[in-house]
């Protein structure tokens, strides 16, 4: 029976996809997880077959956490599950080691296939960023003048233009420091900038700020 472990800070995703897999006789769910320092501790006790890993967690960034977590247990094979279909965070997870990636709403088919094929070694895209990137690879950069911003990284990246800190930002949007740097570091991703010039210069010639 294969053990599966699964790291998502919304409630609602962790239920639903616990409901998915509960009819199932050749999967169980070992554990959740929803901040990268719980999965860190539930690694340390049991290790699953296979991680369902969520981009954004309340302290950690996916991708980064994907990377360390390989570096401790470089057999463990990884499934993103992000709303994310932006090719550079596919490309950024599979950098990483991520050995699938799914979007959330994925149907049960899905979920149970790529589950199936990263414990066989092989790979698994959800089909709607697979022909995301193929067509990346047939126009050239075509695909990434497209950045699509959730409502609070729009927020975020206003105030950054703004030249407000990290901490302003969070005591104005009501949210912690590490959620912020969270989404500035998502907002680089997104942008493909190192910093917050090169993340203003390049929302301005988006015309993502005004």
């Amino acid at each position: 029976m294969l053990k599966i472990g699964i790291v998502d800070d919304h409630s609602l995703i962790l239920n639903g996809l616990e409901h998915m897999l509960r009819d199932q006789s050749d999967c169980t769910i070992l554990f959740t997880a929803q901040s990268g320092e719980e999965l860190m501790t539930q690694l340390a006790d049991q290790l699953p077959d296979v991680l369902l890993l969520d981009i954004e967690l309340p302290d950690s960034n996916g991708i980064e956490l994907c990377a360390a977590v390989l570096k401790r247990y470089p057999n463990l094979p990884i499934i993103a599950l992000t709303n994310h279909d932006e090719v550079v965070y596919v490309k950024k997870m599979l950098q990483s080691g991520a050995r699938g990636y799914l979007l959330k709403g994925t149907d049960k088919q899905k979920l149970l296939q790529a589950i199936q094929s990263v414990t066989q070694g092989k790979q698994y895209l959800d089909s709607q960023v697979e022909q995301a990137v193929l067509m990346q690879a047939l126009g050239g950069k075509r695909q990434d003048a497209v950045v699509r911003l959730t409502k609070r990284e729009s927020e975020i990246l206003a105030l950054i233009a703004s030249e407000h800190s990290n901490q302003e930002i969070a005591d104005k949007l009501f949210v912690s420091v590490r959620t912020v740097e969270s989404h500035r570091h998502s907002l680089n991703q997104k942008l493909n900038s190192k910093n917050s010039a090169g993340l203003v210069k390049e929302a301005y010639l988006r015309g993502l700020v005004k």
